[in-house]
Parts: C-alpha cells; structure tokens; sequence
C-alpha cells in the first residue's frame, strides 16, 4: 500500500440525493475503517447547504474521503468545489465523474472503444408514456443516476411505464437484456494502469438486480469469482479496465455487465465512479479476495487522492 502522507480525512457522506441512505451507510464505515488505521476523521453530512459545508471542510483537512452517490456527489459538482479549494479528494475528477454519470454519453464512449452496449436512446418523458419507443421488453432509466435508482423494465403484457417512477424530462430507454449479472471492481490512481480486481456474478430472487438487491441481506447471492469460463471473465476485466481508463476514471471504479448466454454476448451497462462501500458492497468484497482489507482499501484511497 501506498506510505502515508495525509492525516486529517473529512469523509463527506449523505448528500440530497435518492441515495442518500447509502451513503451514510457507506461513510460510517469507512470513517471507521481510517480511524482503526490510524488517521485523524471528521464525519460530514452533506446537504444542499453549502455554507455549512465550507465551515466543515475548516480547517482544511489533507485529503477528502468522498462517500457520496448519486446526483451532486458523484457527478462532477462536489469536484468542482473541492477542485477550488484545492483539497485533494477520493475518486474520480470533475470530468469523468460527469462521463460516467451521463449513461447515454458514457455508453457512446464505451461503444466507440469496441465494447457492446445495449441497443437503445434517450428519449423525453412525453414520448415514452405515448408508446413504445423500443420492441418490448426494454428498460426506462434516469440517465444520470446510480444503484438502480428508477430503473422500469417494460415486458410483454405489461400496461406500460409507471408515469409516477419518472421524475425526468429525458431518460435513456435501451433494450432488456437476459441472462447473467457480472461485475468488476477496478483500483487505478492517476499515471498508473487500472487493475481488475475480480468478476462477480450476481444473482437474486428479485429478477433484477435492483435498489433493493443491492442493500437488503440475503436477497442477493455474490459468487466470487463469478463462475464464468476464462475467456468470459478475462474479457469483463479487459473491458471494465479500459472503461477506467478511457473516462480518465481514478481510485476506484465498477463495471457492471449483462452477459446475454444466447447470443454469447457481454454487454457493458455502466461505470460507477463512486461504488457503495457499505459491508454488502462489492468492491470491498472484490478488494478482500484479492488479499486487500477494507482498512487497506480505504487507506489507498486517500493517499491516492488529488484534485484536478
């Protein structure tokens, strides 16, 4: 691991997003996990008020652990801030965390690099409650939120979308794709190679790995490694590394794919920028199989942390 060069850690945790459960969940636990490590942590919670931020953020810490999710925290704005205050922070700049929470401009990203995403387009919320825009099933989505947040998967026979789970003027409306639920964590600072950590495979009683299957116990089984053949899991972890790296990702990230067993096709859905971190979290799961504590984790990440 990386030798010790900040001290004071502000872990900026809830936020006013629909996630924000999450990540004080999320924060807890990894302001818990630095303070066993031995750094010097201030607790943040997050609202839309700024003032009260910057009187947190006083005196200014050395390096910023950024536990948010979702809109305001990992999409570009809390970098911008932190980025003018020059305090160096977790995760990934300003600019990639914009790419990766815009699903439809990531997806073009990922699509002109050779990797496969699903058919599908943006389209606004009055078009979308007329009719179908795609061949049913398909899937309506917000195209900037995380942890499955307003995800509607239309099938046959249903009535249609729900119009009071779209809370957007545009969404992204792709086709559904079947078969298995796979996941790659990747670790990668700023000049150095991302590195996959492992392919997990997901599978729930839900059907679909939704709000709920990520952060209830019990009602998702994670296979690490995921029982994929070797071709298989080699190609998820190309794909995930070079997903990092083309949005210019730092820290740590995660992929999340559909492999489509009929047509023998893995399909990129999306980058996470800011992965949950609570104890039924992926990466820190990913993180220990390979040989990585949670305290460890943690602890790279900020002495990995910058601004941009």
């Amino acid at each position: 691991m990386t030798e010790r060069t900040h001290q004071q850690i502000a872990v900026l945790m809830g936020g006013t997003s629909a996630e924000r459960d999450v990540s004080l969940e999320s924060g807890c636990q990894c302001a818990q996990a630095l303070r066993g490590a031995g750094y010097d942590v201030r607790e943040v919670d997050v609202t839309a008020d700024i003032n009260l931020l910057l009187t947190a953020l006083t005196p200014r810490p050395d390096a910023v652990f950024n536990a948010l999710h979702g809109r305001a925290g990992e999409d570009g704005n809390i970098q911008g801030l932190l980025n003018l205050l020059q305090i160096p922070y977790t995760h990934s700049g300003l600019l990639a965390s914009a790419l990766a929470m815009d699903k439809a401009v990531a997806r073009a990203i990922f699509e002109k690099e050779g990797m496969t995403v699903a058919k599908g387009r943006l389209a606004s919320r009055d078009e979308i409650l007329a009719g179908d825009v795609l061949p049913r099933p398909y899937v309506v989505k917000p195209n900037n939120e995380g942890s499955s947040v307003g995800i509607q998967i239309i099938q046959d026979g249903d009535n249609g979308p729900d119009p009071g789970g779209i809370n957007a003027d545009m969404l992204l409306v792709e086709e559904f794709i079947p078969g298995r639920e796979l996941t790659v964590a990747v670790m990668g600072a700023t000049g150095e190679e991302p590195k996959p950590l492992a392919v997990t495979e997901l599978r729930t009683a839900n059907g679909f790995y939704d709000y709920e299957a990520k952060y209830t116990d019990g009602v998702t089984q994670h296979l690490v490694p995921a029982p994929v053949s070797a071709d298989l899991g080699a190609k998820a972890m190309d794909w995930a590394a070079r997903a990092h790296k083309v949005l210019d990702c730092r820290g740590v990230t995660r992929a999340d794919f559909r492999y489509d067993y009929t047509r023998e096709a893995l399909v990129i859905l999306e980058l996470n920028t800011q992965p949950g971190m609570t104890r039924l979290s992926l990466v820190p799961e990913q993180a220990d199989y390979c040989g990585i504590s949670f305290p460890e984790l943690v602890s790279w990440m900020v002495e990995t942390a910058r601004c941009d």
